[in-house]
């Protein structure tokens, strides 16, 4: 059972530790999941409701080695990369624990990239194989992949050749076995499946080579700017973090949790998928992509006891016209994550959604991702208004943007995080990981926070989006949060704007609850009198919905740069 961090005596400044009283784990995935199959291998590992496969543990055991000797086949050796294009499926799931088993890198690829972004995510790092699902709603990825290499249709599988694509060997399609047309080039994954043994010797030889500290995945991070950078992460740092934040939910081998954030995000793979396999919990997908009936109906039939998603999700199942007509009683806990939660959807999603014992946490992918948590034994009150306190085994510490000293509590500035969840690097690019990682080991996360004197940390922003209107420092998250008690506001982003006289001003962007009306003036009379006169926004928008990613996460930078056109504003020059 995990243990609070918060003490008796007030925090004097904004750093906190750890509990260290439950020892990290020091082995690679694949012998900590043969340990667990060891312990309770007829416990149901793995349901894909949308497939309609069933795992036991011993039969994940199976089938995760049985790709693991043919990925061996394909003449792949440790470290290699091998990149997976999907949504959430069975096979994403055995590619997590085949890859790890014998020392592949497996790299997160967006199913939301399109042609010039997987070629760039393919060759930076190197990736000599692919498996990709053939195509989800609008998107072909295989047609996104012959337009980058047209010269497979006369290749052989497992032969391929590119000019652009020059480490690419071979990709993988996955298929409905015996269904579907053949795709040159290419092989089908039931049958790169079938062509392993799960009792081929290599396995035990090259597992007993491997170390925790070895590289085993790369996730690419979604900046505004640049190119993606590859977080390369540990055996050590996604599979502690797994443990600890199923400890945090008090997972056990009874817990059945619903997943339907995606898998190529640490969401979905570590606070998912590595939650449950360190707790002989049951891993349950609703569906291959979001969709909020799916997953009300999956809650239901499948009896889960915890449900993930960011707040976009939760909001959307909360107002399903059909919520009422489904039968939640069995969930307990959970977790709210991937963008700020706002308080009013969390008092919501614990009365109306049964989840009692909902968690907040927070992090990012280079930490594994997750440094702060909540726990089922964490106060309301904090629950509802704070991210919790510091995992067990990690520091953190809030420090001042300019000039690095750490702050008193209550003071907001950049949140730094140092330990086991500190990711390896960025993928062959030494110079951006200096910049994010210091000589100390400290990781700059670039958000804003403030800590308590109980060590509870609230996340107020990123440095980068808090707005200085006439020289008051304004955080968007705070209108937000004020905003969302209005009753017919079901969702809110606040962003800044330029403006000539006081240098950026508030816009809002409102989204009405369904049967509902708001004007411009029921807004700003809401604020009246509430809150201070310049943190009421100029700008009011009314829209359906907001532009973000695939995993949920709004692009504040999109809604400034909408605005801004919409309104002919232009940022003041400085020199």
């Amino acid at each position: 059972m995990r243990a609070e961090t918060s003490q008796s005596t007030p925090f004097t400044c904004s750093l906190a530790q750890g509990a260290t009283d439950v020892p990290l784990i020091e082995v690679p995935i694949g012998a900590f999941f043969d340990a667990m199959v060891a312990r309770q291998p007829d416990g149901e590992a793995l349901v894909s409701a949308h497939q309609r496969v069933r795992y036991s543990y011993r039969e994940l055991q199976r089938e995760a080695n049985r790709l693991a000797s043919a990925l061996l086949g394909l003449g792949l050796v440790v470290g290699d990369r091998v990149g997976i294009w999907s949504h959430n499926n069975a096979e994403w799931v055995l590619m997590q624990l085949a890859t790890a088993k014998v020392g592949l890198i497996l790299v997160n690829i967006n199913p939301a990239y399109r042609v010039a972004e997987v070629e760039y995510a393919l060759n930076k790092v190197g990736c000599k194989a692919l498996v990709s699902m053939a195509s989800f709603k609008t998107s072909d990825y295989l047609a996104m992949l012959r337009e980058l290499a047209p010269e497979w249709v006369h290749a052989k599988p497992g032969c391929l050749a590119s000019g652009r694509l020059p480490h690419l060997q071979t990709v993988v399609w996955i298929d409905v076995a015996g269904q579907g047309d053949e795709q040159p080039g290419m092989q089908r994954f039931s049958e790169l499946l079938a062509s392993g043994n799960p009792q081929d010797p290599r396995l035990g030889q090259i597992a007993a080579t491997l170390k925790s500290t070895d590289p085993i995945n790369i996730q690419f991070t979604s900046g505004t700017t640049g190119f993606p950078k590859g977080a390369t992460l540990t055996h050590r740092n996604i599979l502690n973090n797994g443990f600890f934040i199923g400890e945090a939910m008090r997972l056990t081998r009874e817990d059945r949790l619903c997943i339907p954030v995606p898998l190529y995000h640490c969401f979905g793979m570590v606070l998912g998928n590595l939650a449950c396999l360190t707790h002989g919990s049951t891993i349950v997908y609703p569906n291959d992509g979001f969709d909020a009936l799916t997953v009300l109906q999956t809650v239901q039939d499948e009896r889960c006891t915890g449900l993930h998603g960011v707040p976009t999700m939760f909001i959307a199942e909360l107002d399903h016209p059909r919520f009422k007509e489904f039968d939640l009683s069995t969930l307990r806990t959970g977790i709210m994550a991937g963008s700020p939660c706002p308080t009013e959807v969390m008092k919501r999603v614990m009365t109306d959604m049964h989840l009692s014992q909902i968690t907040i946490a927070y992090g990012m992918t280079e930490t594994s991702p997750v440094s702060c948590q909540s726990s089922v034994d964490t106060p309301l009150e904090k629950r509802v208004s704070t991210v919790g306190l510091v995992q067990p085994h990690l520091e953190v510490k809030i420090i001042q943007p300019e000039g690095g000293d750490i702050v008193a509590p209550g003071v907001s500035g950049e949140l730094c995080t140092r330990g086991y969840s500190v990711m390896h690097g960025y993928w062959d690019d030494a110079p951006r990981t200096q910049e994010a990682i210091d000589l100390e080991g400290w990781m700059h996360t670039g958000d804003l926070a403030t800590m308590d004197s109980g060590g509870y940390v609230n996340i107020v922003g990123r440095i980068k989006d808090m707005v200085i209107r006439g020289g008051e420092n304004i955080y968007p998250r705070e209108i937000e949060e004020f905003l969302y008690r209005h009753p017919s506001v079901q969702d809110v982003q606040v962003v800044g704007l330029p403006d000539k006289r006081y240098g950026e001003e508030l816009c809002a962007w409102v989204v009405i609850k369904p049967g509902k009306t708001l004007t411009e003036d029921d807004i700003r009379n809401f604020c009246k009198g509430q809150i201070a006169h310049y943190k009421v926004p100029r700008y009011i928008r009314f829209v359906s919905g907001f532009p973000m990613t695939v995993t949920g996460k709004i692009q504040k930078f999109r809604i400034r740069d909408e605005m801004k056109n919409q309104l002919g504003l232009e940022e003041e020059k400085t020199a």
